[in-house]
């Protein structure tokens, strides 16, 4: 069966739709680490307008509500996180012209996760929208991804071109830079990393195209979209990746049976068997981690080092607001950045406890909610595998530098909790609509 046509009806639509669908182009002309932060900005003045006018804006604009609670923790968690960078820029000295920057910084990554939840809580925005947005973006990946995969045994280079746009500012060129693939350097076979600026990144935003995609009415674009989510997670040959393609999709699938009596009697007799299998799983496990762990073993070496570092230099130099900007490695983790490819190691090396729980409390509190609404109907779904996603990669990455491609999971947990505000579940506690 079929859904209907399934376009924009109005601006905040339009501009969120054309952002997804046009991705691909938008990579080819190494825009794409700026359209998500104007976006974000641009549908934040949206909102404003459309809070402030009330009913004087145009219809097809005007407030879905007020914001949710949840939504505001998100803005005072993000505020506070300013407020740890400003404080780990004074307490180190590290001037005017730093400060400026790194609260751009902030602007175009840390905000983020604030303003979209409320662009998706705010304006009338549906999520049948995104989710079809995103399956059209699959089958944008799926006509492309033979040019990409043949590439490195034809003889194409490895990086097509470098974006002029990089003058504007970023973490790095790989952000304005268009590829064909990468060569790992461990193994020096050829991986792809899509329109995202490296490989295990592109996997899990694959993971979160397979998310959006399962949610589709439509077959055949659900088919497209999880086609497409499936081979960027196995061409980036990204570990993480592929635990997110069964943790992030089965796992939101199972709360259901959180609350069937069989269910718990089945766990009971489970976990009164490890009395006997116990040791052996646990060796088994034990064997998996470290085979997991061992097929990119420098990769495991050098990301334990660098968060090593982190922690003793954040316990011993800076424990509330950490030393306000990443640093650079040593040698012996190839030079790479200490609080860089590890969101919550990052935290504290950067911004302390206090940035550490101005992301965690907001972080915890939406997925709580998602875990309650996902147990209880489909609705919560896709909110609560976006959220496993989100935590799965602040495990291996640093979120605030990936929140421009990211967007669409953030839009998605502002309409969840918009709709979990204003049409609470009659199976779900009467206190239920207060925390979101």
């Amino acid at each position: 069966m079929t859904n209907p046509l399934i376009a924009p009806e109005n601006p905040a639509e339009k501009m969120m739709w054309r952002a997804i669908v046009w991705t691909w182009p938008l990579y080819g002309l190494g825009a794409l680490y700026i359209v998500g932060p104007v976006l974000a900005w641009v549908l934040f003045g949206i909102c404003l307008l459309s809070l402030y006018l009330g009913p004087a804006i145009r219809e097809d604009l005007r407030a879905t509500g007020d914001v949710p609670p949840l939504v505001w923790v998100w803005f005072l968690g993000m505020f506070v996180m300013l407020v740890a960078l400003w404080a780990g820029h004074l307490n180190w000295g590290l001037g005017l012209k730093q400060t400026i920057k790194s609260t751009i910084g902030w602007a175009k990554g840390w905000a983020l996760l604030a303003l979209f939840p409320l662009a998706g809580a705010i304006l009338p925005i549906r999520r049948e929208l995104l989710v079809r947005a995103q399956c059209k973006l699959g089958l944008w990946t799926l006509c492309i991804a033979p040019i990409l995969l043949i590439a490195p045994y034809i003889g194409l280079p490895e990086r097509i071109w470098t974006s002029p746009l990089k003058a504007v500012g970023g973490p790095g060129p790989e952000y304005f830079s268009v590829y064909f693939f990468t060569f790992d350097p461990s193994s020096w076979t050829p991986r792809w990393q899509f329109f995202a600026p490296w490989s295990p990144f592109a996997a899990l935003l694959g993971v979160t195209t397979v998310l959006f995609a399962l949610e589709d009415k439509d077959k055949r674009w659900r088919a497209a979209g999880v086609a497409a989510g499936t081979l960027m997670i196995f061409a980036s040959k990204s570990r993480m990746g592929l635990v997110g393609l069964v943790a992030c999709t089965l796992g939101p699938r199972m709360m259901p049976l959180v609350l069937r009596s069989w269910a718990w009697m089945i766990v009971a007799g489970l976990t009164a068997s490890l009395g006997v299998i116990g040791v052996r799983l646990v060796q088994a496990l034990s064997d998996g981690v470290a085979a997991f762990k061992g097929a990119r073993a420098d990769s495991t070496r050098v990301r334990a080092t660098l968060q090593s570092i982190a922690k003793e230099r954040w316990q011993e130099e800076a424990v509330w607001f950490g030393h306000g900007t990443v640093q650079p490695g040593p040698h012996l983790v190839e030079y790479m950045p200490i609080g860089s490819h590890h969101t919550w190691f990052g935290l504290l090396f950067v911004k302390g406890v206090v940035g550490f729980l101005a992301f965690a409390v907001p972080l915890i509190w939406q997925t709580s909610i998602a875990l309650i609404d996902a147990a209880r109907g489909p609705r919560g779904r896709l909110p609560l595998g976006l959220c496993m996603v989100l935590i799965l990669l602040s495990f291996g990455e640093n979120i605030e530098i990936e929140v421009y491609l990211l967007w669409p999971a953030l839009v998605i947990l502002g309409i969840h909790a918009r709709e979990c505000w204003t049409h609470p579940d009659p199976k779900t506690d009467p206190n239920f609509a207060s925390l979101c």
